[in-house]
Order: C-alpha cells, then sequence, then structure tokens
C-alpha cells in the first residue's frame, strides 16, 4: 500500500474513533473529550497497524476487536482501581463493552469496507445473494436449535435482556435477531469460512461479540432502558452468553454447509479441478487420525484432569466415577472428539504453531459445549448455565484447552506425514495450496478473541 493510502486509514480512523468516543461518553462517566481522545488513539492505533489486515470487513471486525480487547487488558484492567487485579478488572468492565461496541465495531467496518475493495479487487466477486441466503438460514436453523428452551423454560437466549409479556412476541423477536446475526454473518464472513471447524471459530467469536451489542447495549434501547455495561448486569446475563456461544457455534457450522453447497452448485463448475484423492478417502482419513490424535490429547491432560479433580467427574456435575472408570472415559470422549477435529478443522494449519492455535480454540469450543450443556443434558435432562455452574467447571476449562493443544498438534504431525508423499504430485500441490488457510489471514485475532474471552468471561463474571 502506498504511504496517501496508510495515511487515509490513519485519518479516518482518528475520525470514526472520536465520534465513537464521543458516542461512549453519554454512558460512562467522565469528560466527553477524554473519551474523544481515547476514541481517536484507538482509531490512529488501527489505522496505522491493523487496518491493511482488513482484506475482508469480518477480517477487519476480528482484528478491531482484538485490538480493543488487548488496550483493555493492558490499560483499563491493569488501572490502579484496587490492589486486587480481579477487582480493578470487574469495576473496569464497562470499559471493555465501550471499546468494543463504540471503537471497535465502527473503526474496524469503516476502515475493512475502504480496505477489503482495494484487496479483493479482481480477485474473487462477492455474492451478496449468497451471503444473505447462507446466512439467513443458517441463523433460522440455528436459531431453531433453541426451541427446547424457548418453548419448554421460556429462555431466549438471543433476546434475554429484553422484557416482553407475551410469549408470541419474544417467539418472533429470538427468530428475527437470528436472522439478522446470521445474514450480517454471511457478509462479513463469506471469504474467510473456509472449512466448518474454523467457521465454528468464526461464529463463536461473532456470538460473543454480539452478546455485548446486542443484550447489553442493543435490546435495552429498544426497551427503553438506560445502558448498564456493568459487571454485575453482564453477569445476570451469563446465561444468555453462554446461549450466543452455542448459536454462534451452530450457526458457523450451517453457514459452512450450505455455503459449499452453494459454491458447488452455481460457482465451481470446471471439471479439471479435480483431487486425486476422493471424499470418502479424505472423511475416513480424518476419523481415523483424529480418533488417535484425541486420544493422544486426553493421555496428556488426564494428569491435569486428576489434579484438579475433574478427572473422576468426567460424565459432568453431580457424578463420581472412581479413577479408572473416569480414565476410560475421559479417553473414549477424547478419541471421540479428536475425531471432530479431524473432519472439522483439517487443511487449516500450515504450521505446527497455527495447529495449536486452532487446537486450544476447539478445546474452548468443547468445554462450552460439552461440560457446560451436552453433559448434563445426557445425564439429567437439565443444564445449567449460570455463572456457579461455570465456576465449578473453571477447573476442567485449562485441561481443555490442553487437550486441544495437543491433540491439534498431534493431528498436524500426521497430515504433515501424509502430506509429504501426496505433494510430489504437481497437481495436488496447487490443489492443496488451494485448501490450506494462507498465512496472513485474520486467525490469530480470532484466537486471541474467542480463547481470551471464553477463559476470562467465566473468571471475571462467575
Amino acid at each position: 500500500m502506498n504511504f496517501m493510502f496508510v495515511l487515509g486509514n490513519i485519518l479516518i480512523g482518528l475520525a470514526v474513533g472520536a465520534l465513537g468516543g464521543l458516542a461512549g461518553a453519554s454512558v460512562l462517566i467522565g469528560s466527553a473529550a477524554h473519551f474523544a481522545l481515547h476514541g481517536a488513539m484507538f482509531g490512529l492505533l488501527f489505522g496505522l497497524l491493523f487496518a491493511q489486515r482488513a482484506t475482508s470487513l469480518g477480517a477487519g471486525l476480528m482484528w478491531g476487536l482484538s485490538l480493543a480487547f488487548l488496550t483493555w487488558i493492558t490499560v483499563a484492567a491493569a488501572a490502579p482501581a484496587s490492589d486486587n487485579m480481579f477487582f480493578g478488572a470487574r469495576v473496569h468492565f464497562p470499559e471493555l463493552v465501550f471499546s468494543l461496541v463504540c471503537l471497535a465495531l465502527p473503526v474496524s467496518l469503516v476502515l475493512g469496507v475502504r480496505v477489503s475493495r482495494r484487496s479483493l479487487a479482481g480477485e474473487r466477486s462477492f455474492s451478496w445473494a449468497r451471503a444473505v441466503t447462507a446466512g439467513g438460514f443458517a441463523g433460522i436453523l440455528a436459531s431453531l436449535i433453541f426451541s427446547r428452551w424457548m418453548y419448554v423454560g421460556d429462555f431466549f437466549p438471543l433476546v434475554a435482556g429484553l422484557e416482553l409479556h407475551a410469549r408470541s412476541m419474544s417467539v418472533v423477536l429470538q427468530f428475527l435477531m437470528a436472522l439478522l446475526i446470521g445474514s450480517t454473518f454471511g457478509l462479513l464472513f463469506q471469504h474467510d469460512v473456509r472449512s466448518s471447524g474454523s467457521s465454528m471459530g468464526w461464529g463463536l467469536g461473532y456470538g460473543i461479540f454480539w452478546w455485548f451489542l446486542g443484550q447489553l447495549t442493543i435490546l435495552p434501547l429498544l426497551g427503553g432502558s438506560r445502558l448498564d455495561w456493568s459487571a454485575d448486569r453482564a453477569g445476570q446475563l451469563f446465561g444468555s452468553l453462554v446461549g450466543h456461544i452455542l448459536y454462534g457455534l451452530i450457526l458457523g457450522v450451517v453457514y459452512a454447509t450450505v455455503d459449499r453447497l452453494w459454491v458447488r452448485l452455481m460457482v465451481e463448475s470446471d471439471p479439471l479441478n479435480r483431487v486425486r484423492e476422493g471424499p470418502g478417502y479424505r472423511l475416513l482419513w480424518g476419523l481415523q487420525w483424529g480418533a488417535v490424535a484425541g486420544l493422544t490429547g486426553a493421555l496428556v491432560s488426564a494428569p491435569l484432569m486428576f489434579a484438579t479433580g475433574v478427572l473422576p467427574r468426567t460424565a459432568g456435575p453431580g457424578t463420581a466415577f472412581s479413577s479408572a472408570l473416569g480414565l476410560a472415559v475421559h479417553l473414549l470422549i477424547g478419541a471421540v472428539l479428536g475425531m471432530s477435529y479431524g473432519l472439522l478443522f483439517r487443511d487449516e494449519a500450515p504450521t505446527a504453531g497455527w495447529g495449536f492455535l486452532w487446537g486450544s480454540l476447539f478445546g474452548t469450543i468443547w468445554w462450552y459445549l460439552g461440560p457446560m450443556t451436552l453433559l448434563p443434558l445426557l445425564l439429567t435432562g437439565e443444564c445449567d448455565w449460570s455463572n456457579d455452574a461455570a465456576s465449578q467447571l473453571l477447573p476442567s476449562l485449562l485441561g481443555h484447552l490442553v487437550y486441544g493443544g495437543v491433540t491439534a498438534l498431534a493431528f498436524f504431525a500426521f497430515e504433515r506425514r501424509r502430506m509429504r508423499r501426496l505433494l510430489a504430485d504437481p497437481r495436488i500441490a496447487a490443489e492443496r495450496a488451494r485448501r490450506v488457510r494462507p498465512v496472513g489471514t485474520a486467525a490469530p485475532a480470532l484466537w486471541f478473541w474467542v480463547v481470551g474471552l471464553g477463559v476470562l468471561l467465566p473468571i471475571l463474571l462467575g
């Protein structure tokens, strides 16, 4: 990029950031000039350091959210509000919401439009119909998954912060919100989704962001209430956060499936672009080595599970297996989850470091999906998304991170060994280059955003 274009990014970032700071000044305590300066500095940093990485709107948003989260950790959370760093982070929690909603969102989207139009010119056409159709369908289908809570427990995860007397109105608003989130997901991340696994990551990250934007900001405004960005209010909506996380995971998987079908039916028509290995072979290979990798991850994480007292309760809260039986169940679950990693995340890691990042994200996903949701449902028919339940399960979160990282590294080793034989064929090498995620995408920002907040929020709000 030339100097004038970079200078334009900086100036635009300064202006949009300052306006965002002024918008947030009405919610937080402090002078408007202070928040305008805060916003201008954020816009300056983003325009100077990260705008050139906004190769798509979704990539720009993830880099913006990650920068806002990082600056909050280093500045607000470290402020001398108390000798207790945890208490200080809770005190400054409103500033995190302010940075995400008022600064990261407008700055990253404005500069994302500017930079992505330039970087994608002549490369790949953007399909509005494909984005809105696939995203909207995925959003509605993901919302249907919550029908059990919606119709039985009167829990509407996407509109939990809005007080509505008519149940029918809650249902309608739930699906309208799902349609909005799904459609915008397609518009933002069409160029970033490369597999079902990474799409789960984008969906998870987008779901967390929509909790800040929807539950803590948009819905209170729609209800005529004053915005409350405090940690206490966020803690009251923790169950909705878990709902947004699971909704985002489902949204990502469904969108990736629908989008892939759209591309194969309406885009790919060249019979020369064929691969040597059929889909059935790749499926079996992913299952086989994914199971071995998952078993390896389960073995490595087992001592940590023993030390924290989690392993005897592997089947979920309220159960107590013997150590031997708990280990056996842990290894079995590890192998099964490893198979899902082999299917969802193959071709996502060009290096071992990237593999570890995707693996830790995979472990975070399964902590919310497994101990927090599926295992209690299988055992008792109910799941508890409260702060207390999350606090009791926190020791297993570290084990899930270790499991995911080791599983990903083991699978990467198997995948690299297999590809050494296949890459001798130039056709396979070219096809492989098209499928593997290139270095330089927003995947590191996604990892920092999802894993960072996925670990911090249960601790901070629990």
